[in-house]
């Protein structure tokens, strides 16, 4: 009697997971920005020398900042 139970909770257990991916709602926020990085906004925090819509410029910058600020063989002794 034992394994009847036992295959009983197991397809309980079985049924319950599936089921519970039924009522999950989408994680998609409310809107969305197709808009590419370099175009940003113009505000306090922005680096000086960056323009917004130039993708040269946030190329440049971001290269500067990998190099300066992120790597270890540069600012090893």
């Amino acid at each position: 009697m034992m394994p009847h139970t036992s295959l009983l909770t197991a397809l309980t257990v079985a049924s319950a997971a599936a089921m519970s991916a039924c009522g999950e709602k989408p994680q998609a926020l409310g809107t969305q920005n197709d808009a590419p990085a370099y175009s940003g906004v113009t505000n306090a925090f922005v680096a000086p020398g960056w323009q917004a819509g130039d993708k040269n410029s946030w190329e440049q910058h971001l290269r500067a900042r990998g190099q300066y600020g992120m790597n270890d063989h540069s600012r090893a002794p």
